[in-house]
């Protein structure tokens, strides 16, 4: 049987990265945490689709270019 239950994960993101992902979520009618799971989703996806592995810098922060 499978468990269709959602988990809580804690999570903590920047002022600008928050900001940018609320921003996004209301452009796409979402939640913030619709969003990162709708992203995260997407993000799963893709890696099965292509086998890709995860690169090496994916632990170093993005550098944003919003004010």
């Amino acid at each position: 049987m499978a468990d269709n239950s959602k988990k809580q994960v804690p999570l903590r993101l920047s002022a600008k990265l928050y900001n940018a992902i609320a921003a996004w979520a209301e452009d796409d009618f979402r939640s913030v945490n619709g969003q990162i799971e709708y992203l995260l989703t997407e993000c799963v996806r893709q890696r099965k689709k292509n086998g890709a592995p995860v690169p090496l810098d994916l632990d170093e922060p993005p550098e944003f270019d919003i004010e």
